[in-house]
């Protein structure tokens, strides 16, 4: 945590800080009994594992899980929020961004776990983000309502969060009629008895699978604390955390190089049009990521700003050569390069000789801007893994006793957690965020079809109802908190 807390900074300051990370693993902490408690659920209610043995060694594998992730997913929610706070997010809106996110979050959270509904943290979260985001367009008025709303994403995070509890319901009752048809064990399909542990090797089953999905939930839900925690260090202690300060040299001297040569490739594209301003060359690179509509100003635009970061880092042998006040404002050029090659990569707007320097270019800039310091992750690994070992009973009552009509069997709660820790992982794989929460209480529901053991429909139609109210009720927590939280931040703070 070397520099965690800048000398520079103002009380008010210091105290956002400290508030925005509590709150940020706060966040983690009720993800952990809302979200983990259906990882145990199955080792619960087979009698595979002891209650409180099981919500510790679950607890374990989600530290183990955040601990070992990649960042994927971290960087690709916050690839949902508004450029232009991306940007600036140290400024006042962005303060207040961070602010609304969370408590949105966590209020959402704690009220359908009080109430027992596996709901889902990522939707919670997605939920907030669109409000702000809204919210932001509403009050900016040099734009249209809904701008600056990365859609693509949007649609792209939508649909795995749609197709998960689909995937789960029907592949965990394909594989539970398929085991039946090759594992002729009895005791498999039969429901645990009053008082009895399962067979050994029934019970090895369940431990590991219930292992799978603990560690997939921690690599994949792990990772949005860890992308809040980031954005709130980079606005705040931008010094530090802007860019990664363990770069090497010769990755350094790559960027500028490729920046260079990106330069010209650009200034051929601008066709002529007239190089701007590096000020101006960031507003036209922002309204370009907001809008998606490339024209000759976007490349002259990108020109500037390649040779611009090209300049900085020529002849750097290390990030702290560069001096702190720069950093900020180099990682917001890095930014605004990257993220625009990436989209006009999406849109064929890339001729196929200038595709491997300015792919290149992204990469290494990527390198060096999406990072995570290890004490990140090993505190959002110890706020979710405690979240798992206090909060589980309300949501595990509800997934073991509340979806079928009958007592989870062994090969049901087995069947369920494979797809769910497969799911999850795929889903990890492509840097998609999807719900624990729904994948496997989906899965349970598609055993319980499977088997005819029947479905208690009052608690699908609220779960159900729950899925359906996350998005609209955490779009409209997250926009009206935003609003406030800019208005607090401006007028009673004093931020700018």
């Amino acid at each position: 945590m070397d520099g965690l807390i800048d000398g520079s900074m103002t009380l008010p300051t210091m105290g956002l800080l400290v508030l925005a990370l509590g709150l940020a693993l706060g966040f983690e902490f009720v993800n952990g009994f809302h979200d983990t408690a259906n990882a145990v659920a199955t080792v619960i209610y087979t009698k595979s594992l002891r209650p409180m043995v099981a919500v510790v060694w679950s607890g374990f594998w989600n530290f183990l899980g955040v601990l070992t992730s990649s960042g994927v997913v971290a960087f690709g929610i916050l690839a949902l929020l508004p450029v232009e706070l991306i940007v600036n997010v140290g400024s006042a809106a962005g303060f207040a961004m961070v602010f609304a996110l969370l408590v949105s979050a966590i209020v959402w959270n704690l009220g359908t776990w009080y109430l027992g509904l596996p709901a889902s943290s990522s939707h919670t979260l997605i939920g907030s983000i669109l409000g702000v985001g809204l919210m932001n367009s509403y009050m900016s008025a040099d734009r249209a309502f809904g701008e600056g709303v990365n859609w693509g994403k949007v649609q792209d995070t939508a649909m795995a969060l749609l197709l998960s509890p689909l995937v789960g319901f029907i592949c965990a009752g394909l594989l539970l009629l398929l085991a039946k048809a090759l594992i002729k064990k009895p005791e498999l399909y039969t429901a645990p008895a009053e008082g009895e542990a399962p067979p050994l090797w029934i019970r090895a089953l369940l431990v590991l699978t219930c292992t799978g999905v603990s560690f997939a939930h921690g690599s994949n839900d792990g990772q949005k604390g860890m992308g809040l925690i980031m954005l709130i260090l980079i606005g705040i202690v931008p010094a530090t955390y802007a860019l990664d300060l363990s770069t090497q040299q010769g990755t350094l001297q790559t960027i500028a190089t490729d920046a260079k040569l990106a330069s010209g490739v650009f200034q051929r594209m601008a066709a002529g049009d007239p190089l701007g301003s590096t000020d101006d060359a960031q507003v036209t690179l922002s309204q370009y990521l907001r809008t998606g509509k490339a024209e000759p100003a976007t490349f002259a635009a990108l020109a500037i700003k390649s040779a611009a970061v090209s300049q900085r880092l020529t002849g750097v042998a290390s990030i702290h050569d560069i001096k702190p006040d720069d950093r900020r404002s180099l990682r917001s050029d890095l930014y605004l390069v990257s993220e625009s090659v990436a989209k006009l990569g999406k849109a064929g707007a890339i001729a196929d000789a200038d595709k491997p320097v300015l792919t290149e270019l992204k990469d290494k800039v990527k390198s060096i801007t999406t990072f995570i310091p290890v004490w990140v992750k090993a505190a959002v690994a110890i706020a979710l893994g405690l979240g798992t070992m206090i909060g589980w009973k309300r949501i595990v009552v509800t997934v073991g006793e509340k979806i079928g009509k009958a007592h989870l069997t062994y090969a049901q709660g087995a069947s369920a957690e494979l797809v769910a820790m497969t799911t999850i992982a795929a889903a990890d794989a492509f840097g998609l965020p999807v719900s624990t929460t729904h994948v496997l209480s989906s899965g349970v529901a598609g055993t319980m079809a499977a088997n005819h053991s029947g479905l208690q429909m009052d608690t699908l139609r609220n779960v159900l109802l729950a899925w359906v109210l996350t998005l609209p009720v955490c779009v409209f927590l997250g926009a009206s908190l935003f609003a406030a939280g800019l208005y607090v931040v401006l007028n009673v703070l004093g931020l700018r």
